[in-house]
């Protein structure tokens, strides 16, 4: 069955290889090499989610640990882009008994390239690999370079190099792509030409992305000339053939300022009827929309339209802001539904891209549930673009959107800006959401000004639910907010007016007393006239609690003038 799985793998044939390793697992004819033959064999045509279900459906203890089979599973996960949990199921692994080899650590590297703190992870693992005894090989020292290179540790991917060379390994194409790729982040040309003829000197032959990485490193270091120069070279060999070196050089030459340039370039790729995906449009696109050139744009992008009938999230989203910056809905919709019809998924940006154009055309309530959307999505939404929508909400009486915008930023994993909570304070208690209020004061007081919090305490005395004003009351008063008698008296009197409410009467003269406060005449007089209502003895009790309360107060008051 084994030998079956393979042979379907190699064909390609994805459906028959599943069938029958399911028909071997319903029929117990598995083993540790079926379970990572498969993993291995259906690439990523097999989900991190469908992974993670065959692994946890393995009842085998040993078959589970086995060194073959979690390295399979690690290794899809890091194919999926899923490296942030490939690294928590492996500590998982080691908890159950996994013994790690050079393949696992090597895999794991591997991730660390595309999450975030990588670099420190991926030592955290060389340390972990070194105390297990184990020897950093070929595969490992390139996965380190490569993580170094994404990561912007220049020096430590020149060190890692060195020390490669020094333990009597020999660098082969990747490793000094990798290193090339590190000198590109500062554009340091000159140790990437030394690089290349140490490349030559060892007898390796320069590759398309030795030249596309020293491509790289010249464009980013400003140096167009050679950038050029070395274009050329890569046409000469055949290796630009597609898109991506002609749009390195317009990338670098539009972040210089240099857009006349970088359309001299474009306009040279496409009379070379150069394959494209769309990449090189969306640079211009793009830059054309950031420079005002409007009109440029949406040229462009009908240009794209009517050329191709191949979309990706970069060239919709470049054509989508290229069409709200001109204003015009029929085609930002037209792009919207070609998403559809595509089955692309909008990403962060073509949320933000909507957003702003709904906001700018007063298109509010489109702009929150475009937002919604955004957040089921599981994107995060700037705390700048949150506080607009919630002003422009809050100005069009839509409160209570308002609030769930707030709170998408406040249970996001940004850091919001203080006075947010003031904002939205403001907003919900001209909404009347005098319940949403308390909880905004009761979580963020000392982000709120204390003009504020009396506002927001005067309105919810007045027509907040008469339940909660015990708990106004104690929430201002523990954060610091000393409480004046204007709104003891319009409590006592919404009290007094709902006779049903006696014990949260009661409870407040009570806990008044025991906080020091004490209640002006008219307020005890207007008690003492409906005491019949709450029962003459609860409440002269508590009067004289006042009373006493009040005695101690006095001469506190005439010792201090």
């Amino acid at each position: 069955m084994n030998v079956i799985l393979r042979y379907f793998g190699k064909l390609s044939r994805r459906q028959e290889l599943s069938q029958v390793f399911d028909w071997m697992q319903q029929n117990q004819k598995i083993n540790v090499a079926s379970y990572s033959s498969y993993v291995k064999l259906m690439g990523k045509s097999l989900s991190s989610v469908e992974a993670l279900v065959m692994y946890k459906s393995i009842k085998d203890r040993s078959t589970k640990i086995n060194v073959s089979v979690c390295n399979a599973l690690l290794s899809c996960l890091v194919k999926n882009g899923k490296s942030e949990s490939s690294l928590k199921l492996f500590t998982q692994m080691k908890r159950d008994g996994l013994v790690p080899d050079a393949v696992t650590y090597s895999t794991l590297l591997a991730g660390c390239a595309k999450v975030k703190d990588g670099y420190s992870k991926a030592l955290e693992l060389v340390q972990e690999l070194m105390s297990n005894g184990l020897l950093m090989d070929s595969v490992t020292y390139g996965s380190l370079l490569s993580v170094c290179a994404s990561h912007k540790e220049c020096n430590e991917a020149e060190k890692y190099f060195q020390k490669m060379k020094a333990e009597g390994q020999s660098p082969n194409v990747y490793h000094y792509s990798s290193l090339l790729n590190a000198y590109s982040v500062d554009g340091n040309y000159e140790k990437a030409e030394a690089l290349i003829e140490e490349m030559r000197s060892a007898g390796l032959v320069l590759n398309k992305v030795v030249y596309t990485t020293l491509l790289k490193v010249y464009v980013k270091g400003g140096f167009f000339e050679k950038s050029k120069e070395l274009l050329k070279e890569l046409e000469a060999f055949g290796y630009a053939k597609d898109e991506m070196p002609f749009c390195l050089l317009m990338d670098g030459l539009v972040k210089s300022g240099l857009l006349l340039e970088a359309k001299s370039v474009f306009d040279e790729m496409m009379g070379k009827h150069v394959k494209t995906d769309g990449y090189s449009y969306s640079i211009m696109i793009s830059a054309f929309c950031r420079s005002g050139l409007l009109e440029d744009a949406k040229k462009l992008a009908s240009e794209f339209e009517e050329k191709y009938d191949k979309y990706d999230v970069v060239i919709l989203n470049a054509m989508l802001s290229a069409y709200c910056r001109a204003g015009e809905i029929e085609n930002v919709m037209s792009m919207m539904k070609k998403m559809d019809d595509s089955a692309i998924s909008p990403d962060w940006n073509t949320f933000n891209i909507l957003i702003r154009y709904f906001c700018k055309e007063k298109l509010y309530l489109l702009a929150y549930r475009t937002m919604q959307d955004m957040h089921r999505k599981g994107h995060q939404p700037e705390e700048g673009l949150c506080s607009s929508l919630i002003y422009y909400l809050g100005k069009t009486d839509a409160h209570s959107e308002a609030f769930s915008v707030y709170n998408m930023l406040r249970y996001s994993k940004r850091t919001i800006s203080k006075s947010l909570h003031e904002k939205i304070l403001h907003i919900l208690i001209a909404g009347r959401l005098l319940k949403d209020a308390y909880v905004v004061v009761k979580d963020n007081a000392g982000f709120i000004s204390r003009p504020a919090i009396k506002r927001f305490a005067v309105n919810f005395m007045r027509s907040g639910n008469v339940n909660l004003i015990n708990d106004v009351m104690k929430a201002m008063h523990s954060s610091g907010h000393r409480i004046d008698q204007e709104l003891f008296d319009m409590a006592i009197s919404r009290y007094v007016s709902k006779p049903e409410k006696k014990e949260l009467l009661l409870q407040l003269l009570e806990w008044m007393s025991g906080q020091g406060y004490v209640i002006d005449p008219s307020t005890r007089n207007l008690i003492l006239k409906n005491s019949h209502l709450f029962g003459h003895q609860l409440i002269a009790e508590s009067l004289s609690k006042q009373l006493v309360v009040s005695k101690k107060v006095k001469p506190h008051k005439e010792n201090a003038r």
